[in-house]
């Protein structure tokens, strides 16, 4: 007996809602089973207690580079070559992993190496070539080193930077301290809207990642205008909490755009990349 016009008849009922209970039920559960798996594996695996790293879902992957391409207007190729160059750069992975492994803050790191969103900051600074990019929030430093292999592949190709990295913390970056990464890094400790409007030349690209407070973000992208170059490009890692960075280009002329990256296997939702370009 064919049961679909039973089924369509139900649909239409009043009995709609306890008949579909049961599937809804077997579906969020089938949902949370894997949430608590995947929750429990990593309290058991990780050390991370904030900052989370994690792999990207092959779809996230896609649409990341999808949307460095758009920011950038480079063709997708181009970006994932990019994003391919980062992911297979063995000596950094490595330098990484042992300074990780010896630091006094390992207990609270991870071993392995997952840059998650970073590759698209990776792929920006290579697509733009700037002299003088600006993060605040440094932490470890695993930042760091991606926006500082970047510069260093820019500067092989004929375009040196530097990165000026701010954060209040004195023990921040020790993962950056170690040439060649070093040699293109310059590590100011203190508040970050003071170091912003120390600094003695123009921004070509600004990053934000320190305090994620709706407030602070727009102290550092109020203080940083000023500071700008012509056709400077910011970026906020706080895309996900705020609409500060697109209210910011709205104010200022410039177009907006935010990404969103779903990580692999890992309870945490994720965060973005907005930029402002």
């Amino acid at each position: 007996m064919d049961a679909t016009p039973l089924r369509r008849a139900i649909a239409r009922s009043p009995l709609a809602p306890v008949a579909a209970f049961p599937k809804r039920l077997a579906r969020i559960a089938r949902h949370d089973a894997k949430v608590l798996r995947v929750s429990a594996r990593w309290l058991v695996t990780s050390r991370e207690h904030h900052n989370y790293t994690y792999e990207l879902t092959k779809l996230s992957r896609h649409h990341l580079t999808w949307f460095v391409s758009i920011v950038c207007d480079l063709p997708v190729k181009q970006v994932r070559g990019y994003v391919a160059e980062i992911e297979s750069d063995d000596v950094l992975r490595q330098h990484i992993e042992q300074a990780t492994a010896t630091a006094a803050r390992r207990g609270l790191a991870d071993k392995k190496v997952h840059y998650a969103r970073r590759v698209g900051w990776y792929a920006i600074v290579r697509a733009t070539h700037p002299a003088h990019v600006v993060e605040t929030g440094v932490d470890k430093g695993l930042g760091t080193c991606v926006l500082a292999s970047a510069l260093l592949r820019n500067a092989q190709e004929g375009h040196p930077g530097r990165v000026t990295s701010l954060d209040i913390n004195p023990e921040a970056g020790y993962l950056a301290q170690v040439a060649p990464w070093s040699e293109v890094v310059d590590l100011v400790i203190g508040d970050s809207i003071a170091s912003i409007g120390a600094l003695d030349r123009p921004v070509d690209l600004f990053l934000h990642d320190s305090d994620h407070s709706r407030a602070h973000e727009k102290r550092e992208f109020d203080a940083v205008e000023p500071k700008l170059a012509p056709g400077a490009i910011l970026l906020t890692d706080n895309v996900t909490s705020t609409n500060v960075l697109a209210e910011h280009a709205e104010r200022t002329g410039r177009r907006f755009l935010a990404y969103r990256e779903s990580p692999a296997n890992h309870w945490y939702p994720g965060d973005g990349i907005g930029v402002a370009w």
